[in-house]
């Protein structure tokens, strides 16, 4: 694959990611305690699939920081929430990446990182360690999240031809 062409995909991997999320924000109404699906997650588990662990990192950071600018919360505090969510759980990805594990099993450990990171942000953020208490809640809905984010990246990813 020529440079300009592999450019070209991740900046409409990136554009996706961001569409995604913005079009969560906006129209999927969060569950109870702010849970929401991540289906943005889906367009990471791709990158990596398709290009690497860089690659992969390039396009969550796009999300992250055009997706806030574009909700107008940049740097504010859901944003480093956000941040801490995606961090933890691309280094979740890296990890499922060197151990060869399936995407499935990925997305599951990516979306409780991603849990785990934003509670531990917000924890910080706020002073209030009171709200670990929803941490059983939290992965409970991660290991279902993950699960549909992780089965919708592997039938997105038999059907790419690149």
């Amino acid at each position: 694959m020529s440079k300009t062409r592999k450019t070209a995909l991740l900046g409409l991997l990136g554009a996706i990611a961001i569409v995604i999320n913005l079009v969560e924000a906006a129209f999927i109404p969060p569950l109870q305690f702010g849970i929401r699906l991540g289906l943005a997650n889906i367009v990471a588990l791709v990158t990596l699939q398709l290009f690497g662990v860089k690659e992969m990192w390039t396009v969550n950071l796009l999300r992250l920081s055009l997706g806030n600018l574009l909700k107008g919360i940049l740097f504010g505090a859901p944003f480093w929430i956000s941040a801490s969510g995606i961090f933890l759980s691309s280094l979740s990805l890296l990890l499922t990446r060197r151990l060869k594990s399936s995407v499935l099993f990925s997305s599951i450990l990516s979306a409780l990182a991603h849990s785990l990171g934003q509670l531990l942000c917000v924890i910080l953020l706020y002073a209030q360690p009171g709200i670990a208490i929803l941490l059983p809640t939290l992965l409970v809905s991660s290991l279902l999240t993950g699960i549909l984010t992780g089965s919708i990246a592997v039938q997105v990813l038999r059907r790419i031809r690149l």
